[in-house]
C-alpha cells in the first residue's frame, strides 16, 4: 500500500494535499503535479511512502530542476511509484541504458544469489555496479541534504525508520498536523 502526499511551503505556513499518483508514469509528470498543485508555494515536497518498505522525497524550488532522495533504492525500484522517482542519473546509470539486472535475484542484503556478501565494499563500487547494470543497491539514492535547510540534516535522514518516516519529517518542518490530515 501507498502513501503520496504533497507539502507545500506558503507564506501562512506547510499546507498538504493528498496526491494521486495514477496518471503519473514520469518524474516530469510528477514534477507537473506538484507545480500545478502549488502554484504559489516556494517550496514544494511530495512525500511517497510504501508500507515499511522505502520511502521518496521530491523537492521543487521554484522553477528548479527537482531533488530526489529515496531511502532504498532496490525496494522502489520493485514499485511503479519508486520507477518515477529512480532516474538514471540518480542511479549513476547512463541514459536509456536498458541492461539492468533481474531485481529477482537479489537476497535481501542486496547481493545477487550466491555472490559473497563483502562489508568492505564501498559506495564507488556499488555506483559501479549500478552503472553496468549488476544490481541496484538497498542503500539510499539522491540528495542527501533534500531537507537540511528545512531542520532535517542528512544523518537524521539516513536514520529515519521507513515506517514513520514521513511522520518524522513532517514534525521536524512543523506540518505533522496539516500531513495527519491527509493521510
Amino acid at each position: 500500500m501507498y502513501f503520496a502526499a504533497l507539502l507545500a511551503r506558503t507564506e501562512d505556513g506547510w499546507e498538504a494535499s493528498d496526491t494521486e499518483l495514477d496518471d503519473v508514469e514520469t518524474l516530469s509528470d510528477l514534477t507537473d503535479l506538484a507545480r500545478e498543485a502549488s502554484e504559489e508555494a516556494d517550496t514544494v515536497l511530495v512525500l511517497i511512502e510504501q508500507e515499511d518498505a522505502w520511502f521518496g522525497v521530491l523537492r521543487l524550488d521554484g522553477e528548479e530542476d527537482p531533488r530526489i532522495y529515496v531511502s532504498d533504492a532496490a525496494a522502489a525500484a520493485r514499485s511503479s511509484y519508486g520507477e518515477i522517482l529512480l532516474t538514471d542519473e540518480l542511479l549513476g546509470r547512463e541514459p536509456g541504458d536498458d541492461d539492468v539486472a533481474d531485481l529477482d535475484s537479489l537476497d535481501l542484503d542486496g547481493t545477487e544469489d550466491g555472490e559473497p556478501d563483502n562489508e568492505n565494499d564501498s559506495d564507488e563500487e556499488d555506483e559501479e555496479a549500478a552503472a553496468s547494470g549488476e544490481a541496484v543497491s538497498h542503500s539510499p539514492v539522491g540528495d542527501r541534504d533534500i531537507l537540511a535547510d528545512l531542520g532535517v540534516s542528512e544523518k537524521e535522514l539516513l536514520a529515519l525508520d521507513e515506517g514513520d518516516a514521513l511522520s518524522t519529517i513532517a514534525d521536524a518542518l512543523g506540518a505533522a498536523e496539516v500531513l495527519e490530515t491527509v493521510r
